[in-house]
Protein backbone atom coordinates (compact mmCIF):
# COMPACT_ATOMS: atom_id res chain seq x y z
CA UNK A 1 0.00 0.00 0.00
CA UNK A 2 0.99 3.47 -0.91
CA UNK A 3 2.00 6.17 1.71
CA UNK A 4 -1.38 7.53 3.67
CA UNK A 5 -2.67 11.46 2.41
CA UNK A 6 -3.28 13.85 4.50
CA UNK A 7 -6.55 14.63 5.22
CA UNK A 8 -7.45 17.55 2.80
CA UNK A 9 -5.62 15.40 0.10
CA UNK A 10 -7.81 12.46 0.90
CA UNK A 11 -10.83 14.69 0.96
CA UNK A 12 -9.96 16.32 -2.78
CA UNK A 13 -9.73 12.87 -4.40
CA UNK A 14 -13.25 11.53 -3.09
CA UNK A 15 -14.89 14.98 -4.02
CA UNK A 16 -12.89 14.27 -7.69
CA UNK A 17 -13.93 10.62 -7.82
CA UNK A 18 -17.68 11.79 -6.96
CA UNK A 19 -17.84 14.38 -9.56
CA UNK A 20 -16.46 11.78 -11.86
CA UNK A 21 -18.94 9.27 -11.33
CA UNK A 22 -21.74 12.23 -11.16
CA UNK A 23 -21.03 13.11 -14.42
CA UNK A 24 -20.83 9.70 -16.08
CA UNK A 25 -23.71 8.60 -14.28
CA UNK A 26 -22.42 6.10 -11.88
CA UNK A 27 -24.31 7.90 -8.83
CA UNK A 28 -27.59 9.26 -8.77
CA UNK A 29 -27.70 12.24 -5.94
CA UNK A 30 -30.71 12.45 -3.67
CA UNK A 31 -31.69 14.43 -1.08
CA UNK A 32 -29.98 12.19 1.38
CA UNK A 33 -26.15 12.70 2.06
CA UNK A 34 -24.96 9.50 1.90
CA UNK A 35 -27.96 7.71 0.01
CA UNK A 36 -27.74 7.21 -3.87
CA UNK A 37 -28.87 5.90 -6.95
CA UNK A 38 -27.29 3.83 -9.66
CA UNK A 39 -26.79 4.63 -12.93
CA UNK A 40 -27.32 1.61 -16.05
CA UNK A 41 -23.95 0.92 -16.04
CA UNK A 42 -23.28 0.76 -11.94
CA UNK A 43 -26.42 -0.92 -11.78
CA UNK A 44 -25.38 -3.71 -14.59
CA UNK A 45 -22.05 -4.62 -12.71
CA UNK A 46 -23.66 -4.81 -9.94
CA UNK A 47 -25.84 -7.36 -10.57
CA UNK A 48 -22.67 -8.85 -12.61
CA UNK A 49 -20.89 -9.26 -9.12
CA UNK A 50 -24.15 -10.78 -8.16
CA UNK A 51 -23.91 -13.30 -10.09
CA UNK A 52 -20.04 -13.86 -9.69
CA UNK A 53 -20.39 -14.68 -6.22
CA UNK A 54 -23.84 -17.05 -6.78
CA UNK A 55 -21.21 -18.87 -8.99
CA UNK A 56 -18.66 -19.10 -5.94
CA UNK A 57 -22.08 -20.43 -3.93
CA UNK A 58 -22.64 -23.38 -6.63
CA UNK A 59 -19.01 -23.87 -6.61
CA UNK A 60 -17.94 -24.06 -2.46
CA UNK A 61 -21.73 -24.94 -1.27
CA UNK A 62 -22.40 -28.34 -2.78
CA UNK A 63 -23.27 -30.00 0.42
CA UNK A 64 -25.66 -30.14 1.80
CA UNK A 65 -26.52 -27.42 -0.52
CA UNK A 66 -27.24 -23.50 -0.50
CA UNK A 67 -30.59 -21.96 0.02
CA UNK A 68 -31.12 -18.54 -1.45
CA UNK A 69 -33.55 -16.55 0.97
CA UNK A 70 -34.64 -12.70 0.60
CA UNK A 71 -35.53 -10.68 3.99
CA UNK A 72 -36.91 -7.18 3.34
CA UNK A 73 -34.77 -4.02 4.76
CA UNK A 74 -37.52 -3.20 7.49
CA UNK A 75 -37.76 -5.11 10.74
CA UNK A 76 -39.20 -5.31 13.64
CA UNK A 77 -37.34 -2.97 15.99
CA UNK A 78 -36.82 -5.99 18.46
CA UNK A 79 -34.61 -7.08 16.17
CA UNK A 80 -32.15 -4.53 17.20
CA UNK A 81 -32.44 -5.71 20.70
CA UNK A 82 -31.55 -9.70 20.12
CA UNK A 83 -28.94 -9.33 17.91
CA UNK A 84 -27.31 -6.59 20.61
CA UNK A 85 -26.76 -4.03 17.67
CA UNK A 86 -28.44 -1.50 20.42
CA UNK A 87 -25.71 -2.04 23.12
CA UNK A 88 -23.27 -2.64 20.67
CA UNK A 89 -23.73 0.19 17.70
CA UNK A 90 -26.30 2.72 19.01
CA UNK A 91 -24.49 5.55 16.76
CA UNK A 92 -25.37 3.37 13.48
CA UNK A 93 -28.93 2.35 13.95
CA UNK A 94 -32.00 3.97 12.48
CA UNK A 95 -35.73 2.95 13.38
CA UNK A 96 -39.11 4.13 11.51
CA UNK A 97 -41.54 6.71 12.90
CA UNK A 98 -44.55 7.50 11.73
CA UNK A 99 -47.91 9.68 11.94
CA UNK A 100 -50.20 8.54 14.50
CA UNK A 101 -51.98 11.04 16.25
CA UNK A 102 -55.97 12.26 15.34
CA UNK A 103 -57.36 15.54 13.32
CA UNK A 104 -56.40 17.79 16.10
CA UNK A 105 -52.16 16.36 15.95
CA UNK A 106 -52.28 16.48 12.51
CA UNK A 107 -53.58 20.51 12.45
CA UNK A 108 -50.80 20.82 14.83
CA UNK A 109 -48.26 18.97 12.16
CA UNK A 110 -49.46 21.14 9.33
CA UNK A 111 -48.80 24.34 11.68
CA UNK A 112 -45.15 23.37 12.03
CA UNK A 113 -44.56 22.27 8.61
CA UNK A 114 -46.28 25.84 7.07
CA UNK A 115 -44.03 27.37 9.59
CA UNK A 116 -40.92 25.40 8.32
CA UNK A 117 -40.65 23.80 11.71
CA UNK A 118 -39.75 20.47 12.86
CA UNK A 119 -42.89 18.46 11.96
CA UNK A 120 -41.09 15.11 12.42
CA UNK A 121 -41.53 15.85 16.15
CA UNK A 122 -45.30 15.08 15.63
CA UNK A 123 -44.24 11.45 14.42
CA UNK A 124 -43.76 8.55 16.96
CA UNK A 125 -42.23 4.92 16.95
CA UNK A 126 -43.54 2.57 14.09
CA UNK A 127 -42.31 -0.36 15.69
CA UNK A 128 -39.83 -1.11 12.83
CA UNK A 129 -36.16 -0.66 11.95
CA UNK A 130 -33.76 -0.66 9.15
CA UNK A 131 -31.91 -3.87 8.59
CA UNK A 132 -28.09 -2.91 9.54
CA UNK A 133 -26.81 -6.38 8.31
CA UNK A 134 -28.59 -8.25 5.80
CA UNK A 135 -27.61 -11.75 7.72
CA UNK A 136 -29.38 -10.54 10.61
CA UNK A 137 -33.04 -11.42 9.85
CA UNK A 138 -31.72 -14.70 9.15
CA UNK A 139 -31.09 -15.72 12.54
CA UNK A 140 -34.70 -15.12 13.57
CA UNK A 141 -36.54 -16.54 10.90
CA UNK A 142 -34.36 -19.82 12.00
CA UNK A 143 -34.93 -19.26 15.81
CA UNK A 144 -35.59 -22.46 17.67
CA UNK A 145 -33.79 -25.13 15.20
CA UNK A 146 -31.40 -27.10 14.23
CA UNK A 147 -29.05 -26.41 11.98
CA UNK A 148 -26.78 -28.79 10.10
CA UNK A 149 -24.07 -26.76 8.35
CA UNK A 150 -26.22 -25.37 5.21
CA UNK A 151 -24.77 -22.25 3.21
CA UNK A 152 -27.89 -19.37 3.03
CA UNK A 153 -26.94 -16.91 0.25
CA UNK A 154 -28.81 -13.51 0.89
CA UNK A 155 -29.08 -10.46 -0.21
CA UNK A 156 -30.64 -6.92 0.64
CA UNK A 157 -30.53 -3.81 1.72
CA UNK A 158 -28.34 -2.46 4.98
CA UNK A 159 -28.89 1.19 6.26
CA UNK A 160 -26.30 2.33 8.81
CA UNK A 161 -26.11 5.75 9.94
CA UNK A 162 -22.35 7.23 9.13
CA UNK A 163 -23.64 9.89 6.67
CA UNK A 164 -20.13 10.58 4.55
CA UNK A 165 -18.73 13.03 1.24
CA UNK A 166 -16.72 10.05 0.49
CA UNK A 167 -18.62 8.24 -2.08
CA UNK A 168 -17.75 4.85 -1.34
CA UNK A 169 -20.03 5.53 1.74
CA UNK A 170 -23.38 4.55 1.56
CA UNK A 171 -25.71 5.09 4.35
CA UNK A 172 -28.31 2.36 2.41
CA UNK A 173 -26.30 -0.03 0.55
CA UNK A 174 -26.41 -3.96 -0.47
CA UNK A 175 -24.54 -6.36 0.57
CA UNK A 176 -24.32 -9.94 -0.62
CA UNK A 177 -23.81 -12.97 1.93
CA UNK A 178 -22.95 -15.87 2.27
CA UNK A 179 -23.71 -17.47 6.12
CA UNK A 180 -22.99 -20.79 7.22
CA UNK A 181 -24.48 -21.90 10.51
CA UNK A 182 -23.49 -25.39 12.23
CA UNK A 183 -20.16 -27.00 14.15
CA UNK A 184 -17.24 -24.67 14.88
CA UNK A 185 -15.29 -26.38 12.39
CA UNK A 186 -18.08 -25.75 9.80
CA UNK A 187 -18.16 -22.40 10.70
CA UNK A 188 -14.10 -21.44 10.66
CA UNK A 189 -14.37 -23.79 7.29
CA UNK A 190 -16.57 -21.31 5.67
CA UNK A 191 -14.67 -18.10 6.53
CA UNK A 192 -11.43 -19.73 5.57
CA UNK A 193 -12.96 -20.81 1.93
CA UNK A 194 -14.78 -17.56 1.23
CA UNK A 195 -11.92 -15.41 2.34
CA UNK A 196 -9.91 -16.93 -0.43
CA UNK A 197 -12.88 -17.27 -3.07
CA UNK A 198 -13.63 -13.45 -2.32
CA UNK A 199 -9.65 -12.47 -2.64
CA UNK A 200 -9.60 -14.39 -5.43
CA UNK A 201 -13.02 -13.09 -7.66
CA UNK A 202 -11.67 -9.35 -6.30
CA UNK A 203 -8.44 -10.11 -7.91
CA UNK A 204 -9.56 -11.94 -11.44
CA UNK A 205 -11.72 -8.71 -11.70
CA UNK A 206 -8.33 -6.24 -11.73
CA UNK A 207 -8.22 -4.85 -8.35
CA UNK A 208 -5.26 -5.25 -6.27
CA UNK A 209 -6.61 -6.42 -2.55
CA UNK A 210 -5.44 -7.79 0.65
CA UNK A 211 -7.21 -9.16 3.66
CA UNK A 212 -6.64 -7.88 6.92
CA UNK A 213 -7.91 -8.42 10.52
CA UNK A 214 -10.14 -5.57 11.78
CA UNK A 215 -12.64 -4.81 14.12
CA UNK A 216 -16.71 -3.79 14.00
CA UNK A 217 -17.31 0.23 15.23
CA UNK A 218 -18.00 -0.95 18.75
CA UNK A 219 -19.37 1.94 20.82
CA UNK A 220 -18.19 3.78 23.78
CA UNK A 221 -15.39 2.25 26.82
CA UNK A 222 -16.57 -0.87 26.22
CA UNK A 223 -16.50 -0.98 22.63
CA UNK A 224 -12.67 -0.67 22.82
CA UNK A 225 -12.21 -3.81 25.17
CA UNK A 226 -14.83 -5.14 22.43
CA UNK A 227 -12.80 -4.14 19.53
CA UNK A 228 -9.62 -5.18 20.71
CA UNK A 229 -10.83 -9.20 21.71
CA UNK A 230 -12.23 -8.91 18.25
CA UNK A 231 -8.62 -8.52 16.31
CA UNK A 232 -7.15 -10.31 18.69
CA UNK A 233 -9.19 -13.31 18.41
CA UNK A 234 -9.07 -13.07 14.19
CA UNK A 235 -12.75 -13.25 14.45
CA UNK A 236 -13.23 -10.58 11.38
CA UNK A 237 -10.79 -9.42 8.21
CA UNK A 238 -11.71 -6.85 5.61
CA UNK A 239 -10.64 -7.36 2.05
CA UNK A 240 -9.34 -3.84 1.69
CA UNK A 241 -8.17 -2.04 -2.28
CA UNK A 242 -7.00 1.40 -2.83
CA UNK A 243 -9.65 3.78 -4.31
CA UNK A 244 -7.64 5.97 -2.93
CA UNK A 245 -3.95 6.16 -2.72
CA UNK A 246 -2.67 5.48 0.17
CA UNK A 247 -6.07 4.79 1.79
CA UNK A 248 -7.24 1.42 1.93
CA UNK A 249 -11.28 0.94 1.81
CA UNK A 250 -13.18 -2.31 2.55
CA UNK A 251 -15.01 -3.84 0.09
CA UNK A 252 -15.77 -7.20 1.67
CA UNK A 253 -15.37 -8.66 4.86
CA UNK A 254 -15.43 -12.34 6.74
CA UNK A 255 -16.11 -12.87 9.83
CA UNK A 256 -16.73 -15.79 12.74
CA UNK A 257 -19.54 -14.85 15.09
CA UNK A 258 -18.43 -18.08 17.40
CA UNK A 259 -21.77 -18.57 19.31
CA UNK A 260 -23.21 -15.44 19.07
CA UNK A 261 -26.32 -15.64 17.15
CA UNK A 262 -26.64 -19.24 17.92
CA UNK A 263 -26.56 -18.50 22.12
CA UNK A 264 -28.98 -15.10 20.80
CA UNK A 265 -31.68 -17.06 18.88
CA UNK A 266 -31.44 -20.79 20.10
CA UNK A 267 -29.90 -22.32 17.35
CA UNK A 268 -28.55 -25.97 18.00
CA UNK A 269 -26.32 -28.65 16.17
CA UNK A 270 -27.42 -31.80 16.23
CA UNK A 271 -25.62 -32.66 19.22
CA UNK A 272 -27.82 -30.45 21.32
CA UNK A 273 -24.55 -27.68 21.20
CA UNK A 274 -24.93 -23.64 20.44
CA UNK A 275 -24.49 -22.94 16.82
CA UNK A 276 -21.72 -20.98 15.57
CA UNK A 277 -22.54 -18.87 12.53
CA UNK A 278 -19.74 -17.03 10.06
CA UNK A 279 -20.57 -14.80 7.29
CA UNK A 280 -18.86 -13.57 4.23
CA UNK A 281 -20.01 -9.99 2.22
CA UNK A 282 -19.07 -8.35 -0.55
CA UNK A 283 -20.44 -4.63 -0.54
CA UNK A 284 -22.07 -4.67 -3.94
CA UNK A 285 -22.18 -0.74 -4.25
CA UNK A 286 -18.08 -0.40 -2.73
CA UNK A 287 -17.06 -3.36 -5.24
CA UNK A 288 -18.69 -1.47 -8.44
CA UNK A 289 -17.10 1.94 -7.57
CA UNK A 290 -13.91 0.49 -6.62
CA UNK A 291 -13.56 -1.33 -10.44
CA UNK A 292 -15.28 2.38 -12.21
CA UNK A 293 -12.08 3.54 -10.19
CA UNK A 294 -9.60 0.96 -11.32
CA UNK A 295 -11.24 0.71 -15.06
CA UNK A 296 -12.96 3.76 -15.69
CA UNK A 297 -16.39 5.05 -16.33
CA UNK A 298 -17.10 3.08 -19.59
CA UNK A 299 -17.61 -0.72 -18.85
CA UNK A 300 -17.46 -1.01 -23.12
CA UNK A 301 -13.57 -0.29 -22.58
CA UNK A 302 -13.00 -2.52 -19.77
CA UNK A 303 -10.56 -5.52 -19.91
CA UNK A 304 -12.16 -8.48 -21.70
CA UNK A 305 -11.78 -10.69 -18.63
CA UNK A 306 -12.79 -8.89 -16.40
CA UNK A 307 -16.29 -8.34 -18.92
CA UNK A 308 -16.93 -11.59 -19.30
CA UNK A 309 -16.32 -12.20 -15.38
CA UNK A 310 -19.20 -9.77 -15.02
CA UNK A 311 -21.11 -11.31 -18.10
CA UNK A 312 -21.24 -7.42 -19.21
CA UNK A 313 -22.82 -7.30 -22.54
Amino acid sequence: MTTARTTDQLEDLQTEFRAGLEANDWLLPTLGEGVNGLGPQAEDVVQGIIGAARRIVADLDKAPGARRLRFPPVNGIRLLERTDYVASFPQLLGTINAFEGDNAAHRELLATYQEHGDWSSSLTPAGHSLIPAVCHPLYAYLEGTEVDGTVFELVGECYRHEPSADPMRFVTFRMFEAVRLGTPEQAVEHRALWLEAGLGLLRTLGLEVEADTANDPFFGRAGKLLSAGQRQAQLKFEILTEVYPGHPTAIASANLHEDHFGEAFHLRTADAQPAHSACFGFGLERVALALAAKHGFNTAAWPTGVRDELRLS
